[in-house]
């Protein structure tokens, strides 16, 4: 296989049209993974507590919980990567997924060639990294890169995957101003189909975990008109 260490990845998939249900199960398997399905959101959430998935393909509209309600749930108990289905007409649902800690969409009708390429990159990105053994202290924040751990005066702090991504990037180069579109670019890729409001909402996730105070943030600072930044400790900035 390209991805060997992909095989054994176990994918959720939430959908309750059988014949994309199909359809997705049917690419990932032949990509390598394992796959089980739900067509409602009470099955879903058994099974995503019975067998513990590396990575859930998650539609919003199921019946019984509907998607962002499952996002929220998992989100409570595990930083599990959430790629979200939706229609291309569902703009408050996308940034209200991101909200609550999905991780990348695809939009409806969708290639099922971007679809397994964005599981793909999804997975990369929750995987440590064991040849970068590098730990960033930025004050009273610790950044283990390879075990991709934060804390915070010692506690832990439990991010996603993309808020990890972001907080590394900020933290490698403190003080050092990044666009919208910088930022968007190192997170979700060239290929990325979010704009700069998903950026936003995930700056904001990361504060909540991150700062005593969200409103009043000391680590990621906003300078506007320009973007953010991850304070430098050394200048006050």
């Amino acid at each position: 296989m390209e991805y060997p260490h992909f095989v054994t990845s176990h994918i959720l998939i939430v959908e309750d049209d059988p014949k994309i249900s199909e359809l997705v199960a049917k690419n990932l398997s032949s990509a390598g993974f394992t796959v089980a399905s739900a067509s409602d959101g009470k099955t879903a959430l058994r099974l995503f507590h019975e067998k513990t998935p590396n990575l859930v393909v998650l539609d919003l509209m199921v019946p019984s919980v509907d998607g962002l309600e499952i996002c929220r749930r998992i989100r409570e108990t595990s930083h599990t990567p959430i790629l979200m289905l939706t229609a291309r007409t569902d703009e408050a649902d996308k940034v209200l997924g991101f909200e609550l800690g999905a991780d990348d969409y695809v939009t409806k009708p969708f290639s099922t060639r971007e679809l397994v390429a964005r599981v793909r990159a999804l997975l990369r990105r929750s995987q440590p990294a064991p040849n970068k053994d590098e730990v960033l202290e930025r004050g009273a924040i610790r950044i283990d890169k390879a075990r991709r751990l934060v804390e915070r005066d010692g506690d832990p702090i439990e991010l996603t995957s993309l808020e990890f991504d972001l907080l590394q990037f900020l933290a490698n180069r403190p003080g050092f101003v990044y666009s919208r579109d910088q930022l968007l670019e190192q997170v979700w890729g060239d290929d990325r189909i979010v704009d700069g409001r998903s950026i936003d909402s995930l700056i904001s996730r990361l504060r909540r975990k991150l700062e005593s105070d969200p409103s009043k943030p000391r680590y990621v600072q906003t300078v506007w008109g320009a973007g953010y930044r991850f304070a430098d400790p050394r200048s006050g900035n």
